[in-house]
């Protein structure tokens, strides 16, 4: 039976063109950028075909068609980045923000948890955990003075338990020195390796047994809870 067309899934130029629509609503900055990636290849690909073709029309348009080409590449890689990027700013501030950053942005090398492993059940302020090459991170959602003690209380355990291991702390919140929500997958990546592969395992499997039973903040839903997996 034929699907109704109203349910048909919008082709992949349909759905590139609501993602940039959706991106130039929340990034007023977002078509300059794009324009601008889009034009310095094909520029640069012009310049080249005038100036090191010779003449020969058939290395002119090689140039210039590789240009274009490289252009729209760059356009796209762009338009997806400030697409991640406006849609972090539509939840950023708001509990689970974090989770949902660990749930859909980490690399393979790292371990997260989209649930948080402590969480102030009044103001909402929750600390995240993850863990990877460069050891356990623990990121806090929220002001600094209200996470400040949950935080010091995650790092005692982790260094009770895994003394050996690096704990690295990131704040996600308003304070000025904090880490904006879209850069947290890049502040993840800039942390030197100390571990194997191995080792990152053994130590995820082993910070589950001081993992408690914690109320889940307002904003997550209960329904997606997901085990902590490898991304």
């Amino acid at each position: 039976m034929a699907k109704d067309k109203s349910t048909k899934e919008p082709g992949r130029l349909k759905q590139m063109w609501q993602v940039f629509q959706m991106t130039r609503r929340y990034d007023d900055r977002a078509v300059l950028y794009i324009a601008f990636g889009a034009a310095l290849p094909i520029v640069l690909g012009v310049l080249v075909a005038v100036l090191l073709s010779g003449g020969n029309v058939f290395t002119m348009v090689l140039w210039i068609l590789a240009g274009v080409l490289a252009g729209l590449l760059l356009a796209l890689i762009i338009l997806g980045r400030r697409a991640e990027r406006a849609a972090y700013s539509q939840i950023e501030g708001q509990p689970g923000a974090v989770g949902a950053v660990l749930r859909s942005s980490l690399k393979r090398s790292w371990r997260g948890s989209e649930m948080p492993v402590a969480v102030n059940g009044k103001t909402q302020d929750a600390v995240y955990r993850a863990t990877g090459r460069g050891g356990v991170v623990l990121i806090s959602e929220g002001p600094k003075t209200r996470t400040q003690r949950m935080i010091d209380e995650e790092r005692r355990k982790v260094n009770r338990i895994l003394p050996n291991v690096p704990v690295t702390i990131i704040s996600v919140g308003p304070d000025a020195d904090s880490v904006p929500l879209h850069k947290v997958p890049r502040r993840l990546s800039k942390i030197k390796p100390t571990l194997t592969k191995a080792e990152v395992l053994a130590i995820s499997n082993r910070l589950q047994s001081i993992e408690s039973q914690m109320p889940i903040p307002k904003g997550i839903d209960p329904m997606k809870v997901r085990a902590q997996r490898s991304r």
